[in-house]
């Protein structure tokens, strides 16, 4: 059996409440995509019918995306591997994935949690208990 099956579709738990995730969950959806991107709601009965052993609440406070292999991605990694699935994005995500683009990531996913710790109030999941 292979160890590392390639990665023909990605589901994105992206948090339906937050403002920013709502504008994120968009634009990849108006990108051309070389891997299938399908974008559910963490926390919903759908994820956690698709994904019972994840996290839920976990899902909630970071972006958590899961590969048709079983991979799980959250975080930087996870904003990497939806940049890879990009047709127009693939090259910056490569980038982004080594040791001199990996901060630049990493800065990105620090700065939309700070913007959402910031605007959370009732919208975003930062204010949701967790599981």
């Amino acid at each position: 059996m292979d160890p590392c099956p390639p990665v023909r579709r990605l589901t994105v738990l992206y948090d339906a409440d937050c403002p920013l995730c709502a504008h994120l969950r968009r634009w990849l959806l108006s990108q051309a995509q070389l891997v299938p991107l399908d974008l559910v709601p963490a926390g919903s009965p759908e994820a956690r019918r698709r994904f019972p052993e994840l996290d839920h609440g976990s899902t909630l406070r970071e972006i958590t995306v899961v590969g048709d292999g079983g991979q799980v991605y959250r975080s930087t990694d996870a904003w990497i591997v939806c940049l890879w699935a990009l047709v127009a994005h693939r090259p910056r995500a490569h980038w982004l994935a080594t040791p001199a683009g990996r901060p630049f990531a990493r800065a990105a996913v620090l700065t939309a949690a700070r913007w959402r710790e910031a605007h959370a109030g009732a919208r975003c999941g930062a204010e949701r208990p967790a599981d």
